[in-house]
């Protein structure tokens, strides 16, 4: 897991581009944002993982396999670029534990009878709601 982390950091590009919001004049001046780019698939994750990596990144996956993070929250390149591999690295390591399965409920006799006559119940109130004929 590790490794996979440092060869991630390492593969990443980052470019600095014009940030919006805190800095006031500097912002115009300084490109202080990060843009950090990973093609994922240099990674060479095992399929499990790259489609949780996937599902995960969602809109910031491009078609050809890139992720894209951008970070621009602080007003300094070296603190937008640690949120950036900080970003990074939390997301692979969350595409790399396993989600929990879900263990099935198990309901009773006595159980179901209740949820039937809970359905059968609201099932009357909401058939009393149709249009009411004039007879």
């Amino acid at each position: 897991m590790r490794e996979v982390l440092d060869r991630a950091i390492a593969l990443a590009s980052e470019s600095f581009i014009a940030s919006a919001g805190p800095g006031g004049q500097n912002v115009n001046k300084v490109a202080t944002a990060v843009q950090l780019r990973l093609d994922i698939y240099a990674l060479r994750l095992p399929p499990a993982v790259f489609a949780r990596v996937r599902e995960l990144a969602g809109s910031r996956m491009t078609l050809r396999g890139e992720l894209v993070l951008t970070a621009r929250s602080f007003r300094t390149q070296e603190a937008n670029r640690a949120d950036a591999r900080k970003r990074l690295t939390e997301l692979l390591e969350e595409a790399h534990n396993l989600p929990e399965k879900r263990a099935k409920s198990r309901l009773n006799r006595v159980g179901k009878e209740q949820r039937i006559k809970g359905k059968k119940l609201r099932g009357s109130v909401k058939a009393g709601r149709g249009k009411v004929n004039p007879d």
